[in-house]
């Protein structure tokens, strides 16, 4: 990291060395103040042009205007040319590389070609006025475009930082974008994971608790499918944290849990296992399918998965144990649809599980990501419907989306 040490605002190597070049030009005023045309009132023109210079950097257009008004004075009074007109030069060079606009530097360039004419005229022992006024203007043409150069290459490095931080915050704006996006991912896996296992799990304790006395084999079952699905749970979860962490094995457990988005990615072939489990929660599900698999990209699949999950966990919640479910998937060359309708005629839980409200919204975003459609109500019969539609990518290819 460096540290630039300021004084007034500014850089302490800058005005250091603008001091330096003011004391240049006033210790040239005072060397020659015996011999100057002007005498002591030529010393305090040279004066007032070193002060000026001071801030040159900070006001480059006001200080050319106080130089060049002290280089008239030094031209009415018919002094000539003196050694200390090099302050002259010195401010032209400044508004030109300073100045905020070009039009100054012109400007100055005019002002200077009218002080080289006249200065020449005041040149003493000349015999040919013009050759002293070319060679001025040599020498001041070379200061204005050297100076025009060094201003061309430090705007365009200003540029190039600007640039920079325009990029550094495109970057940062991009990577809070891409944590938001992520924390939302992770959200929706956590509560397709967790709500579906803790709703069957609540489901089955609560059946045992009161089946432990009148039925000890059914109390017995409802804990073995408490135990099986909070091993799935976990399972999942232990998949979910393999997606988020590094790849690579981890430090002191002996265990590797690969970073590839697609490890132990749920797919449709595991679909039967989810509809079993349900049976098992005390669902009666009846699933069929139409037309003929196509080979779906893994995104999509894992899509379908979660939105069959959190249709059949909305339906033990709410319709209860006992329900009949309806899940029918049907193919064709164009979409998947998927309809989970159910009958809201089982038993009502004893203690629900509460809701957080975000499954229908995690449903919407999941099929939002396809642009797909989603609908979702009561059933005039009764119960509750929702019925999901995702295009086929046109092109056959397999995607790469992170569900």
């Amino acid at each position: 990291m460096t540290v630039t040490r300021t004084m007034l605002g500014r850089p302490l190597r800058g005005v250091a060395f603008d001091v330096a070049v003011s004391a240049a030009v006033a210790l040239i005023g005072l060397a020659g103040a015996v011999n100057l045309a002007g005498g002591w009132a030529a010393v305090l023109v040279c004066a007032g042009m070193a002060v000026a210079l001071l801030f040159r950097r900070a006001h480059p257009g006001a200080v050319t205007v106080a130089v060049a008004a002290l280089g008239l004075v030094q031209v009415i009074a018919q002094w000539g040319p003196l050694p200390f007109d090099v302050a002259v030069l010195i401010a032209l060079y400044s508004v030109v590389k300073y100045g905020k606009k070009l039009r100054d530097a012109v400007l100055a360039g005019v002002a200077a070609a009218v002080g080289v004419v006249l200065a020449a005229v005041q040149t003493p022992g000349v015999i040919i006025w013009w050759v002293t006024a070319l060679w001025y203007a040599l020498v001041t043409g070379a200061v204005w475009l050297v100076a025009l150069n060094v201003r061309t290459r430090r705007l365009y490095v200003l540029s190039l930082e600007e640039r920079a931080m325009t990029l550094e915050r495109e970057r940062e704006a991009e990577s809070r974008a891409a944590v938001a996006e992520e924390r939302t991912r992770i959200a929706r896996e956590l509560h397709d994971v967790v709500a579906h296992s803790m709703a069957v799990m609540i489901v089955q304790a609560d059946g045992a608790r009161f089946m432990l006395d009148r039925d000890p084999a059914q109390a017995r079952t409802a804990v073995r499918v408490v135990a099986d699905t909070g091993r799935a749970a976990l399972e999942e979860m232990r998949r979910l944290v393999g997606v988020l962490r590094d790849a690579g094995p981890s430090g002191g457990d002996g265990l590797a849990v690969a970073a590839d988005p697609e490890h132990r990615r749920l797919a449709l072939a595991e679909l039967p296992d989810l509809l079993a489990r349900f049976g098992d929660a005390g669902l009666h599900i009846r699933d069929t399918v139409t037309g003929e698999p196509p080979a779906l990209p893994p995104g999509l699949e894992l899509t379908v998965y979660r939105v069959v999950q959190e249709a059949l966990t909305n339906a033990l919640k709410h319709a209860g144990v006992g329900a009949v479910v309806e899940v029918a998937l049907a193919y064709t060359a164009e979409a998947v649809v998927v309809r989970v309708r159910d009958d809201g005629r089982g038993r009502p839980l004893v203690s629900p599980a509460p809701s957080g409200g975000h499954g229908l919204l995690g449903m919407r975003e999941r099929v939002t990501v396809y642009d797909g459609s989603l609908t979702a109500g009561p059933r005039p019969a009764g119960g509750w419907q929702v019925e999901v539609r995702l295009p086929l990518p046109s092109d056959g290819a397999t995607e790469v989306i992170a569900a």
